[in-house]
């Protein structure tokens, strides 16, 4: 039976609390406060119920879903030592999926495990920070500022490249594509709907990514996607749905048709100047 002492040293909440933890309810809050366990509802936090933090996730994914925030947050810290005895008794989950939750973990590099050492956190420099999830963690937790500011660094190394290389290919199946989800993003304005706007809008910049014909680019169109999650508006999209941000969408496609990468690269940057949180990041591009 775990004692006391080694439960306020694990870091771990009482037991079956796997959804109490605070998950940011919306971008736009202010920071999170740090977790309290203190008086947990048994019954209520157990893993098996469902939870708007789980997001209808099994007891593997709400188990690493937990974890992992625990890690990222900071309440667990480096070198921390995880047992998965003293997981599964606080989680009330089962070994496998305790063993299953870490690997998972591990993968991500926020923990490994090792012979006669056991399994330990692992310090930032460690992790997988382009993981999806990492950055999901990060977003919506005490490092938020953080994640929304190197994220947007990052876009602006990746998108005006995208976007130059994408007029180099003639694909218009593509770029009809792309040009339909102006079209789209046009409508959902006049409408007010901003869910269909965010969905066209992610998927023009994931489909000009995969325009621009380089793999390795095509790989990091995740942090994309997940940039466009997490960029700290009401709306999950890389801009607010405004006329200004619909008429750089459909000047990139126009640049795009031409075959003119200056002009589709000056649009893409353009484009990015819209979010007021890269425009506090990365100045105006100088005028040639």
């Amino acid at each position: 039976m775990m004692t006391a002492a080694r439960a306020v040293d694990s870091g771990l909440p009482a037991p079956g609390g796997i959804d109490r933890y605070p998950y940011a309810e919306a971008p736009g809050a202010d920071r999170i406060p740090a977790p309290s366990w203190d008086g947990a509802d048994n019954e209520l936090g157990r893993v098996g119920r469902r939870s708007a933090g789980s997001r209808g996730r099994g007891l593997h994914g709400q188990l690493v879903q937990q974890l992992g925030q625990m890690i990222v947050s900071g309440d667990l810290g480096a070198d921390r030592p995880l047992v998965p005895e003293e997981i599964g008794q606080r989680f009330e989950v089962s070994r496998t999926v305790v063993r299953e939750s870490l690997r998972v973990l591990e993968a991500k590099g926020l923990v490994s495990a090792r012979p006669n050492v056991g399994t330990r956190v692992r310090p930032v420099s460690d992790w997988n920070l382009l993981d999806a999830d990492i950055i999901e963690w990060r977003a919506f937790g005490p490092q938020r500022d953080d994640q929304r500011r190197e994220l947007s660094e990052l876009r602006w190394t990746i998108e005006p490249l995208a976007a130059r290389l994408a007029a180099g290919h003639g694909r218009e199946d593509v770029q009809q594509r792309l040009a339909d989800m102006v079209e789209i993003m046009g409508h959902a304005i006049a409408q007010g709907d901003a869910i269909t706007f965010s969905r066209a809008d992610a998927e023009f910049h994931s489909l000009l990514i995969q325009l621009a014909g380089n793999r390795m680019l095509e790989h990091l169109s995740g942090i994309v996607s997940a940039a466009l999650q997490v960029s700290g508006g009401p709306v999950t999209g890389c801009d607010r749905p405004t006329d200004a941000s619909l008429a750089h969408h459909a000047r990139i496609v126009e640049a795009l048709a031409a075959g003119d990468g200056q002009a589709a690269e000056s649009a893409m940057r353009q484009l990015l100047m819209v979010h007021p949180e890269v425009e506090r990041v990365v100045p105006a591009p100088r005028e040639h």
